[in-house]
């Protein structure tokens, strides 16, 4: 055997006997992490099959109805619920944690929005969030309006320019939000920036009705202003 071959094997010898040393002088401490990950593990896949599942699936079962009362306008039904079905609060209440009580917020938030209660939209739509960006989109929107009803102006631009900048593949949607973020930072005397999202506006979205309409709002925020009253 050449030199090279013998130092080679000297080597693997002494590896083999620094992890045998290792071995009997740590075994008890290795095992015992092993375990702990084994039970971690263990645990964790009974939490979900036996607890996170469970869940989901009643809170799908409660919010089914809701979502019905919502779709035919029911909005106080769909909110609190009714001798034949569980409401939006009862999914956030009983399965917060779950998909369908997350989305329940995003519902809960704009019953109370339509049927005025701005204060209760404002909480359960800031409390929303998903991945689902249209959805997003939809709720950034629906906060704004809140704080536009609440004369909290500040946040209501900030809210539709998020959502005007979420989805900008619902150009629709997204050039309604941005228009409204314009306007009211229009109606607040904060014309510069208004000016700013109405150009905004044009170059984004140039084919949609608000997009159209963006150099005539331009226009009556650039010329000067006129007295034409009669004295």
């Amino acid at each position: 055997m050449s030199d090279k071959n013998v130092a080679h094997q000297a080597d693997n010898d002494d590896v083999m006997m620094k992890l045998e040393a290792f071995w009997k002088k740590y075994q008890k401490q290795v095992l015992i992490a092993i375990g702990a990950v084994i039970v971690v593990i263990g645990g964790w896949y009974a939490y979900q099959n036996m607890v996170v599942a469970p869940q989901e699936e009643q809170a799908a079962d409660a919010i089914y109805k809701a979502e019905a009362n919502f779709a035919k306008d029911s909005l106080v039904v769909a909110l609190n619920g009714d001798a034949s079905s569980k409401g939006f609060l009862y999914v956030i209440n009983n399965f917060g944690g779950t998909k369908s009580g997350n989305l329940a917020k995003y519902y809960a938030g704009v019953c109370y929005l339509r049927t005025g209660d701005f204060n209760n939209a404002v909480k359960y739509l800031s409390d929303f969030s998903t991945d689902s960006k249209q959805i997003q989109m939809m709720a950034y929107g629906c906060l704004g309006d809140a704080y536009a009803e609440l004369n909290k102006n500040d946040d209501a631009v900030a809210n539709y320019k998020k959502a005007a900048t979420t989805f900008e593949d619902d150009a629709v949607n997204a050039s309604e939000f941005l228009y409204r973020a314009a306007l009211k930072l229009e109606v607040t005397g904060k014309t510069t920036e208004a000016v700013e999202l109405y150009k905004q506006l044009k170059d984004k979205f140039p084919d949609t009705d608000k997009g159209r309409l963006a150099d005539k709002y331009i226009y009556r925020l650039s010329i000067e202003p006129n007295d034409f009253t009669t004295k």
